[in-house]
């Protein structure tokens, strides 16, 4: 499936050690990948609990909502770099195994918190465990497989984000309709505590026999450009203005720093990330790709949930069994695109899948307030089939093309785009969709009798808002109720019809610059890239690991 490079070493790289048992160690790195993914899939079956009023949630606005998850993606993206240069330096089992700590530690006080701030902070700090945790699964996972056989365990590992799609919305629905709100955090902790143990007997220890220093300003500039950026998108679906001054000075903000902190990059002698990488045009296309089926991703997601719950009036549960075909699909399609890479190359595979994407969010338009709801699950079948035509190939790409020492690097550089698109599609789907509902909404609620404009204000933030609104009034309140429901599809078909244009425009990137079939003539800088990760670097850090390998 590599699109990077298709010639194997000549001889075994890897341990024969670790070789004889790689596919427990993939298990092993798949229940850590687990429990990362599986937290954002339930935290999205969540949202319309925890938005409901003490005690049965937190009475989280909408904006709060997408905090609780841009908070963690946001300190997830922004460590990306520095994690995986410590686990490069200190050693990728190490650094895994303090990430699993962390993360499990962050659930049990999120799943303990009392108000959306305490919430939002400790998902922070699960951002904290789950940047260290990401980024070292991929690179151990480079470290013990050989060359030949990372293509399908690559394919396996990006099917593990289905697995979690798949079991985070069922598990959140079965635990919120059982327990309180908390519990799709605790859900974390025994399978932490699972990690652990496994990944202490059979993960190896490797790491970079000559690592750079961390780079805490680029680091810095990455967070604080992100966090400007996100927040002046999320004030603007707030105020429903995106010119506002706040939202223009935020997010201009926001593009300065990042344009600082690539500046940064490109003059440090020990860069977080690397900039000269993205010269090439394969590279920049295989990370635009992954960024872009986040973004749809997390984005059709966050605003599904309340389709489903608010509009539809499907219980979490129900909720999360509808979700099942796209992370099923997901999942048996995952493994097997390595089949479609090696006989339409990974130009074609790549913008087949973003074309399907794309398609997809514009054939939401389809659904209304009674679609049958067999239309959503089959387009859910075809958006993840689409997907994962896309995520396989491209982290082969990214991967492949940096020296095996630096697969904590690389990994970063795949995981950051990852989470940055998938921050982005939340901030900025939620956003649109935020403002497109009160566009509608205000005009039904400038008829509500005796509503004052802070009342009415707030009433317009979210579907939820005005529902509670329209239960108070009681049987008067029954056509704002449906007018809700109105708008907030209105708003979808706005959001789905935009995230459509953006993936479209992906697809475009993508079939002009991604490589094409394996053995397909091209150029001496092609060729060139194909040949960076066998160096003499790579031979280094294959004798590093087998002297880390376990004896006797």
């Amino acid at each position: 499936m590599s699109a990077v490079g298709s010639e194997a070493p000549p001889c075994s790289t890897v341990p024969e050690a670790v070789h004889r048992r790689r596919w427990a160690i993939l298990a092993v790195l798949m229940l850590s990948l687990l429990i990362v993914v599986l937290d954002n899939s339930i935290l999205n079956v969540a949202m319309k609990t925890i938005a409901t009023p003490p005690p049965t949630g937190l009475g989280a606005t909408h904006s709060q909502l997408e905090w609780a998850v841009n908070s963690y993606t946001l300190v997830f993206a922004g460590l990306l770099f520095t994690s995986g240069l410590l686990a490069d330096r200190l050693g990728r089992k190490r650094v895994l195994l303090a990430g699993l700590v962390l993360f499990g530690a962050g659930s049990v006080l999120a799943g303990l918190s009392e108000s959306p701030g305490e919430l939002i902070a400790f998902r922070a700090l699960m951002g904290v465990g789950g940047a260290l945790v990401m980024p070292s699964t991929l690179a151990v996972l480079m470290n013990v497989f050989e060359r030949d056989e990372q293509p399908r365990a690559m394919g396996i590992w990006t099917g593990g984000v289905g697995v979690a799609i798949a079991v985070g919305p069922a598990t959140g629905g079965l635990l919120l309709e059982h327990f309180w709100w908390g519990s799709v955090f605790m859900v974390n902790v025994p399978i932490v505590i699972a990690a652990l143990i496994a990944m202490a007997v059979l993960v190896p220890e490797s790491r970079d026999p000559a690592p750079g220093r961390p780079d805490v300003p680029g680091v810095l500039l990455s967070v604080a450009g992100l966090v400007l950026l996100v927040y002046g998108i999320i004030k603007g679906g707030q105020l429903a203005d995106f010119t506002d001054p706040e939202v223009l000075l935020t997010v201009g903000g926001g593009l300065a720093v990042l344009a600082g902190f690539v500046l940064h990059e490109r003059r440090s002698r020990h860069p977080a990330l690397d900039v000269r990488y993205f010269r090439e045009p394969a590279f920049s296309a295989a990370v635009t790709a992954v960024a872009l089926v986040f973004f749809a991703l997390m984005g059709v997601t966050f605003f599904m949930v309340f389709y489903t719950q608010s509009v539809r009036g499907y219980t979490p549960f129900q909720t999360g069994l509808l979700l099942l075909p796209l992370a099923a699909s997901q999942l048996f399609f995952a493994s097997r695109a390595e089949l479609a890479v090696k006989r339409f190359g990974a130009r074609a595979t790549c913008t087949a899948g973003l074309l399907a994407v794309a398609a997809t969010m514009a054939a939401f338009v389809l659904l209304g307030t009674d679609t049958p709801i067999w239309v959503l699950e089959v387009l859910f079948v075809v958006q993840g089939a689409g997907m994962a035509h896309v995520t396989p190939p491209v982290t082969v790409t990214i991967m492949q093309a940096l020296p095996r020492e630096k697969a904590g690097s690389g990994s970063a550089v795949n995981n950051i785009f990852r989470q940055v698109g998938g921050a982005l599609g939340v901030a900025v789907l939620g956003s649109l969709l935020s403002a497109a509902y009160r566009g509608w909404i205000d005009g039904e609620l400038a008829g509500v009798p005796g509503l004052s404009e802070g009342d009415r204000r707030a009433a317009g933030e979210s579907i939820e808002a005005t529902r509670a609104l329209a239960e108070r009034m009681g049987p008067a309140g029954r056509t704002l109720a449906e007018r809700a429901d109105e708008a907030f599809v209105h708003a979808m078909h706005v959001t789905v019809a935009a995230s459509a244009a953006v993936t479209l425009a992906g697809a475009v990137v993508v079939a002009w610059f991604m490589p094409g079939r394996p053995g397909a003539s091209e150029g001496k800088g092609e060729r060139e890239w194909r040949r960076l990760p066998e160096g003499p670097a790579e031979r280094a850090v294959d004798g590093a690991l087998d002297d880390a390998r376990p004896r006797g």
